[in-house]
């Protein structure tokens, strides 16, 4: 009999469920005990999608505080500051919810992730906001996105632990609570989306 693969020793894969289709293909929830994959997806084109989804949380977490700086370099390299950050989140997610994080997680993602979104195309010099479809992929993204800017902010204004912050923020975008950061960017988006149809 084959051992289960637990991620930290804790929690299980096998009772994760992707509601939404479309995301099914890109949110990977394949089995790991450690989410590090030491970057063998970088240089390869859609190669992201074969990273585990709490590895791409991680590394979305990896930068600085304030919104206009998050690319100072300040968290550059250090994913595993990021990994505990989310270690302890998962615990603390675990004590108030007594749900398997990893399924919190993927609630959280799946309904941060806006549906529409707008682009510009320009006719003859004059520019028009046109609303566009947002691929899976994208989705995705912008969803990590919003979740960690929303921890790093909340993080950084009020002086709360940032495994806090990140508990938090996921348990609400999980249960699309509008008081959370990656909700509210979600709805402002595709307000802006159905304004420019």
């Amino acid at each position: 009999m084959s051992e289960k693969i637990l991620l930290f020793d804790k929690w299980d894969f096998s009772e994760v469920q992707v509601n939404d289709v479309s995301l099914k293909q890109v949110i990977n929830i394949n089995p790991v005990y450690f989410p590090h994959s030491f970057g063998r997806h970088a240089e390869k084109r859609f190669a992201k999608e074969r990273v585990n989804i709490v590895e791409r949380l991680a590394n979305n977490l990896m930068h600085y505080g304030k919104l206009w700086a998050k690319n100072t370099g300040r968290m550059a390299g250090k994913k595993q500051k990021a990994i505990n950050i989310v270690k302890a989140a998962f615990d603390m997610i675990y004590l108030k919810t007594k749900k398997n994080p990893i399924q919190v997680l993927v609630d959280a993602v799946t309904n941060a992730g806006p549906n529409e979104d707008t682009t510009r195309i320009s006719y003859g010099g004059v520019v028009y906001h046109v609303s566009v479809d947002v691929s899976p992929n994208r989705r995705l993204d912008l969803a990590l996105r919003f979740i960690s800017q929303g921890v790093r902010m909340a993080s950084w204004k009020t002086g709360k632990p940032i495994e806090e912050a990140l508990a938090e923020e996921l348990i609400l975008a999980a249960n699309n609570d509008p008081s959370s950061y990656a909700i509210r960017k979600k709805q402002e988006q595709e307000k802006m989306a159905a304004a420019s149809r």
